[in-house]
């Protein structure tokens, strides 16, 4: 599989990452840039794949206007919605713990086929109980391969270079979801069984791009150190990484509220919810459209420093809801928080490999995507309740717990033994035992 094309879509944005590269001035093709950043091919179809899926991502968007078509409650198609979010972070932590035991490319290949098998019998489901149970499976399935993705751009390429590989990852992810919501648009007019058949379709292409196209697992299995032969005797003494964990899970339920309340903040100052659309898509504009540029520039400067100044910028950004009553304000909000999430995203995943010993990168990977499940069920929950005790209290609380978390940050220090094993290792990556073209 060759992934000219998918270099030729990205070929601005990848000469913005290669600015640093010495000769870039020589660089005509997107060819040339990719030897320059030295990112194997492996990537790129971990890429590829990953844009194809996400363009399939529609049931679970669309799960509640789905079940009420089918005349299900408000509060049953609600239960149903949840079930997802308990199947996504059981894939969390059993995704990472089959992405160490099991392989990356094995872990994604089950993940892919076990979405598009259970969204296909979730398609015929009609018991309510029934539908939570293969709803919370589909959780499961579709979420699973997330770590191990994670996990395998850390084996593919050295430290130095994964901000850039993640910056390119979440870009595929972002593209896809883009490109999906017009076609889940299309497909839903017609009929909601197209959701859920594209939908394992597109499950399909990835697990079988994976299959042919990815190189069998190669990666030298790093062997524990002393002291760290499984997950939890490595990560209880890890202080530095629990405190991010803790300051990631403040920061989802402050990023997360604007898919629950500020809809209702948009709602309470009178404005249509096309406007809250609007807003919506000034957050997707600007993360497919900066975030490798921006991502060019921070990898310059100290990981935990622009950990902590997106998580500031995330806070701020919705604090400043409290004091934008009408729709220029709100739009300046929104770019606030929605740098903050450029400039701390593939960062924050690229410093969460540098703090996992290489045998339990997709361990690590996997506990930290749950502090974003966990914010996913936190932000609504407490998000409304304090939004209805009090509006600007709550978007003062959204600010607090961004300088709170930026501040936790830079507190953070990285255990001797990883630096030592990130000296050893920052040579060694999967490029180096074949995965590379």
């Amino acid at each position: 599989m060759k992934p000219w094309l998918f270099q030729r879509i990205f070929g601005h944005a990848e000469y913005l990452l290669c600015q640093e590269q010495e000769g870039i001035e020589k660089l005509g093709n997107p060819l040339k840039m990719q030897k320059a950043l030295n990112f194997p091919r492996s990537l790129w179809v971990l890429c590829i794949g990953t844009f194809f899926n996400r363009i399939g991502g529609f049931v679970s968007a669309f799960l509640i206007l789905y079940m009420t078509t089918k005349g299900y409650t408000a509060t049953q198609a609600g239960m149903a919605a949840s079930a997802y979010g308990i199947g996504s972070i059981s894939a969390a932590a059993l995704g990472g713990y089959f992405a160490d035991r099991m392989g990356r490319r094995n872990t994604i290949m089950l993940s892919m086929f076990a979405s598009a098998a259970t969204m296909l019998v979730l398609s015929q489901a009609t018991v309510l109980w029934l539908v939570i149970v293969l709803v919370t499976l589909a959780g499961l399935a579709t979420e699973l391969y997330r770590p191990a993705s994670s996990a395998l751009i850390a084996d593919l390429v050295p430290s130095e270079q994964r901000v850039g590989a993640f910056a390119l990852y979440r870009l595929a992810i972002n593209l896809g979801v883009t490109a999906g919501s017009v076609v889940a648009g299309i497909l839903a007019s017609h009929s909601f069984i197209l959701l859920f058949i594209g939908d394992a379709l597109t499950s399909v292409i990835f697990g079988l791009l994976i299959l042919f196209a990815l190189p069998a697992d190669v990666r030298k299995r790093a062997e524990p150190s002393s002291g760290q032969s499984n997950f939890f005797q490595a990560v209880l003494p890890d202080r530095g990484f629990l405190l991010l964990l803790v300051a990631g899970i403040a920061v989802a339920f402050v990023y997360l509220q604007h898919l629950s309340t500020m809809a209702l903040q948009v709602q309470a100052l009178g404005l249509s919810n096309a406007v809250y659309g609007l807003l919506l898509s000034v957050n997707a504009l600007a993360v497919v459209f900066l975030e490798l540029p921006i991502s060019a520039i921070t990898r310059r400067f100290p990981r935990p420093a622009v950990i902590a100044f997106g998580f500031l910028l995330i806070g701020l950004g919705f604090g400043l809801f409290a004091f934008a009553p009408t729709i220029p304000l709100l739009a300046l909000a929104v770019i606030v928080w929605t740098l903050g999430e450029i400039v701390q995203g593939p960062v924050t995943t690229a410093y969460v490999a540098d703090l996992s010993p290489a045998h339990l990168r997709g361990s690590y990977q996997g506990i930290w995507g749950m502090t974003w499940s966990i914010g996913l069920i936190l932000a609504p929950l407490l998000g409304t309740l304090v939004f209805t005790w009090s509006t600007t209290g709550l978007w003062v609380l959204c600010a607090l717990l961004g300088t709170l978390a930026a501040g936790s940050v830079l507190l953070i220090t990285r255990p001797k033994d990883r630096q030592e094993q990130a000296i050893s290792s920052s040579g060694t990556t999967l490029a180096d035992v074949g995965m590379q073209e």
